[in-house]
């Protein structure tokens, strides 16, 4: 049991004086998980001109415009589906409205990914492009949309972490039959995961593509991206509390929900960075356009 002293040195979330609504108007509420999405996909979008400005560049901008649609359109549709069959498929089965309350929260990553894997495939089959490169780049993007996700779930109060006696440990509010209460400290898992997800994913990835000839190596970036953050997500979660629904589940299979799903994205990841090289394309200086060696 958590100590009297220490729920008391603990952080208490009121006190940071976060609302997870960012505008209000009254007939009219916009939400920080909304802007989340939003900032994610149009820094992203940023990011991925600038990367495609670099010589050996598997698509042109417009091929950009088209892919930016489709994967949004992955994003949500994908990360909600996940969300619902991954975690929580007993409650939508029972209350299938409530599927399209998004602004609730409940997006799965794995889904997302998932979703905007098949947007690129579309994208790549209907333009004639290399599919795996395309993979390569979004990949080096997608850490925008992490670290803001990851903000945002803690604007939220929610995915919170374990309880925990540490310096910076945050007492979330927690809806009780009496009411709302602030419950026993916890680790700010969501914070962690920003950082680590967002910004060191970000910085591994930035390193890979503009100090070494990753991009030439179709599968590489990519792997980097599914391998690292299928290592960072399972560590985080020993100190995360699973979902209420998955904390049976979680106890009698010894990993919980997302664990379980970074396990082949750990194993997938480490194939596609080490058979890379095999995939070697060569670039055209003049043109800057890319062909497999």
């Amino acid at each position: 049991m958590m100590s009297t002293i220490a729920s008391t040195a603990a952080i208490a979330f009121p006190d940071l004086g976060l609302s997870p609504v960012a505008l209000d108007l009254g007939f009219f509420q916009l939400r920080w998980y909304s802007l989340a999405y939003l900032a994610g996909i149009f820094i992203g979008y940023w990011y991925l001109l600038k990367l495609l400005s670099q010589p050996g560049a598997p698509m042109a901008r417009r091929h950009a415009d088209d892919l930016v649609f489709y994967a949004a359109l992955g994003i949500i549709f994908g990360g909600r589906l996940g969300y619902v069959l991954f975690y929580n498929l007993g409650f939508y089965l029972d209350n299938p409205l409530d599927i399209l309350k998004l602004w609730d929260g409940g997006m799965s990553f794995h889904g997302g990914v998932i979703g905007t894997s098949v947007g690129i495939l579309y994208l790549a089959w209907k333009e004639k492009l290399p599919w795996l490169r395309i993979h390569d780049y979004v990949a080096c993007c997608v850490p925008f949309g992490l670290f803001f996700g990851r903000l945002a779930n803690f604007v939220n109060q929610e995915l919170w972490g374990a309880p925990s006696d540490v310096p910076w440990a945050i007492r979330f509010e927690e809806t009780t039959a009496f009411g709302t209460t602030l419950g026993e400290p916890r680790h700010p898992s969501q914070l962690y995961e920003a950082g680590l997800e967002g910004l060191v994913l970000f910085a591994i990835l930035a390193i890979l593509f503009w100090r070494t000839e990753a991009r030439y190596q179709p599968g590489k970036l990519v792997g980097a991206f599914i391998f690292f953050y299928g290592i960072f997500r399972f560590g985080v979660e020993y100190v995360r509390e699973p979902d209420v629904q998955l904390a049976e589940f979680a106890a009698n299979s010894g990993l919980q929900m997302g664990q379980w799903l970074t396990i082949p994205m750990i194993a997938g990841g480490l194939y596609l960075m080490v058979t890379a090289k095999k995939r070697r394309v060569r670039v055209e200086p003049t043109l800057g356009s890319a062909s497999v060696a």
